[in-house]
């Protein structure tokens, strides 16, 4: 894949804030280098990813709170990962269903956060959720279904992405 991402070394801070210990800046190109930076570690626990971003201004809407689309972006690419690394993480999963629910704010400065949770894996689907946090505090329920490709197809390394 030309468009791969790539991960850049830790970096302490970006300019709206620190970021936690033990997260690497991931780097996109195309559609997803507009959203970043993103952030992310693999769990110590279970080895699933742990993702998350400082909201700044490009992130907001007119009333300086995260824009729900860009929450939504943020929960597919949580998610998908977490599927694709749960499935050995040479796999990048395109999105069958994404749905989420707002359930508070997410203010501008503030670090977003989350961990996914792999519900269920079958052959050809992985079923995902997370709960993500702004500070602490829940701002977003997403759950998502996402196609686990053909042996020979949508290959990449997941994995690196977060090592």
């Amino acid at each position: 894949m030309s468009a791969s991402p790539r991960i850049d070394a830790a970096e302490p801070q970006t300019a709206a804030g620190n970021i936690p210990a033990g997260m690497k800046k991931i780097t996109f190109m195309g559609f997803m280098a507009l959203t970043g930076p993103l952030w992310g570690r693999l769990d110590e626990a279970d080895g699933l990813p742990v993702m998350g971003f400082r909201v700044e201004d490009r992130h907001c809407n007119p009333m300086q709170v995260c824009h729900g689309g860009m929450l939504m972006t943020f929960a597919d690419m949580l998610l998908g990962f977490t599927v694709g690394v749960a499935e050995g993480g040479r796999k990048f999963m395109p999105t069958v269903n994404l749905a989420g629910d707002y359930v508070g704010p997410a203010p501008l400065g503030s670090w977003v956060e989350g961990k996914g949770r792999l519900i269920r894996q079958t052959r050809n689907l992985g079923f995902a959720e997370s709960l993500i946090t702004a500070d602490g505090v829940p701002c977003l329920r997403a759950s998502g279904i996402m196609k686990i490709p053909a042996k020979d197809s949508r290959e990449g390394d997941i994995l690196s992405l977060f090592r």
